[in-house]
């Protein structure tokens, strides 16, 4: 139960800083619409999705699946306010992905150069800073799938320019379908790959 609670703690804060930094990069680039809803903040309260950040996790741990997922209230963008039009929802949408990056390589560092071994408490203690790389990276490489609604598909969707609206409008419509396809046959192997690059920068596997 304590490695429960420990782990939703983690993923709703992951996904918090998350949604932060896509405000943060909204209001850097003229789009105070978060700033003014009261969404750049770390008030969990302001970001939480019941079902996103609560259930569907919860039940994701209860069931011992090694992909823990889930979502908060998306932070509100005004794509008229950016003074970047061309580009500027793609850099609202990376910052998310990179944020969480960040973290996870901020306490990939951490793990390297403190010894976590020793009494119980140091090795739990490591075994949570491990928790929160491993679910920093799922997020982040997970959002940057370039289907919709992640946000690797406003990415996409800012190189394809006008000349593409038709598969846009395309993939809006069925981009909930093809999410699905892809956590039941692609998700998987995306998690394989993931868990090498997890060894690789904290040096063990996975927890």
């Amino acid at each position: 139960m304590i490695d429960i609670i420990f782990s939703i703690i983690i993923l709703v804060f992951s996904i918090i800083i998350h949604e932060v930094a896509h405000g943060a990069m909204a209001e850097r680039l003229g789009d105070k619409t978060a700033r003014d809803m009261g969404r750049i903040t770390l008030n969990p309260i302001k970001h939480i999705d019941l079902f996103g950040s609560i259930i569907v996790p919860l039940l994701l741990v209860v069931m011992r699946s090694s992909m823990l997922i889930g979502w908060a209230k998306p932070v509100p963008i005004n794509p008229y306010a950016l003074q970047d039009r061309k580009y500027g929802e793609a850099k609202v949408a990376i910052a998310g992905p990179l944020a969480n990056i960040s973290v996870a390589l901020l306490f990939v560092f951490v793990l390297r150069i403190v010894p976590f071994g020793g009494s119980l408490f140091y090795q739990n203690l490591g075994m949570i800073l491990q928790e929160i790389v491993w679910i920093n990276l799922l997020l982040a490489f997970f959002n940057l799938v370039p289907i919709p609604p992640l946000d690797g598909s406003h990415i996409l969707f800012a190189f394809l320019g006008e000349k593409y609206n038709e598969v846009k409008v395309f993939l809006n419509q069925f981009g909930i379908f093809f999410l699905l396809i892809f956590l039941y046959f692609v998700f998987p192997y995306l998690g394989m790959y993931l868990m090498q690059l997890f060894q690789l920068l904290v040096g063990v596997k996975v927890l």
